[in-house]
């Protein structure tokens, strides 16, 4: 059992991107008759829960929709929580959200009534103030696609039509009042990197995304990881929401531990080093997450 109390829960963001890796690992692991062979070094969060877990710290995954809407993914999520509070015998958790993955829990929390077993709420590179490219994408037929998705797929996307500048404005307001009073902390990270830094799909949106709003991860401004300074309720209830700067430039998926050649500062990712550096840039990442874990149980 974890020397710290409360479990901490890395919930991740929106198309999450490494369940296609989910077949080859149901293979291996019957191949290897091991059912917990679960490798990180491909995982959404790579090789942060292991390194966590090195560190005396009771790692979860959450498990949502891919992209359905909050009301979605919410529930869902509050049922992950629900069995990992039975499984671990403690009475709340710690998480630790990227992307949407820090909007599933706050609808959670308020919407699912899970304030309570909830100690503190970490985001990361998460629209709380929506993204303007999300307007952008919907007004040159992303909601087409949505519905194509749909009916042809059946693949749920409702998720990117909430990540909208207007959308998480009326969201905050339904809220506010609710996130003022409970007892869950609060804490945002924020980070960006230059474009040329930026790996290469994401620098389309970082250009139009800088343009509007400024500084940016690629998919989200600075402003809006950032959120507010306090959550202030209708009755003068005033709560303050902890705003950090990433300590490592990075973009919407180094956040969550994954190096792109455009780090490298010369772009030669033959020369000797390339390894090393690699293996240091990606250190650099759960060391935030170590900071973050270390800050919220102390």
């Amino acid at each position: 059992m974890s020397a710290h109390k409360y479990p901490i829960v890395l919930a991740h963001g929106i198309a999450r991107f490494d369940q296609l890796r989910n077949p080859i690992v149901k293979k291996l692991q019957m191949l290897l008759a091991d059912r917990d062979f679960v490798p990180d070094q491909t995982h959404y969060f790579r090789r942060i829960r292991s390194f966590l877990e090195a560190h005396d710290y009771d790692i979860y995954y959450s498990d949502v929709d891919w992209a359905g809407d909050l009301s979605v993914r919410g529930p869902q999520l509050a049922e992950n929580v629900r069995a990992i509070l039975r499984e671990s015998k403690q009475e709340k958790v710690h998480i630790i959200g990227h992307s949407m993955g820090g909007l599933d829990s706050r609808y959670m929390i308020v919407k699912e009534g899970m304030a309570d077993k909830v100690a503190s709420l970490t985001t990361i590179g998460t629209p709380h103030l929506g993204t303007s490219f999300a307007t952008h994408g919907l007004h040159l037929g992303g909601t087409i696609v949505i519905e194509t998705l749909k009916k042809l797929f059946e693949i749920d996307a409702d998720g990117f039509l909430i990540l909208t500048p207007a959308a998480r404005r009326e969201f905050n307001e339904e809220v506010r009042n609710a996130e003022a009073k409970n007892d869950v902390v609060y804490h945002v990270y924020a980070s960006s990197e230059e474009k040329a830094r930026v790996r290469w799909f994401l620098q389309p949106s970082w250009d139009f995304i800088h343009d509007n709003e400024g500084d940016n991860d690629g998919l989200v401004p600075v402003s809006s990881q950032l959120w507010a300074t306090e959550i202030v309720a209708d009755d003068g209830t005033t709560k303050p929401i902890h705003q950090h700067l990433f300590p490592v430039p990075a973009d919407h998926s180094n956040q969550i531990g994954w190096w792109d050649v455009n780090e490298l500062p010369d772009g030669r990712w033959w020369r000797p080093s390339v390894l090393r550096e690699i293996g240091q840039y990606e250190a650099q990442i759960r060391n935030v997450y170590l900071q973050i874990a270390r800050e919220v149980t102390a």
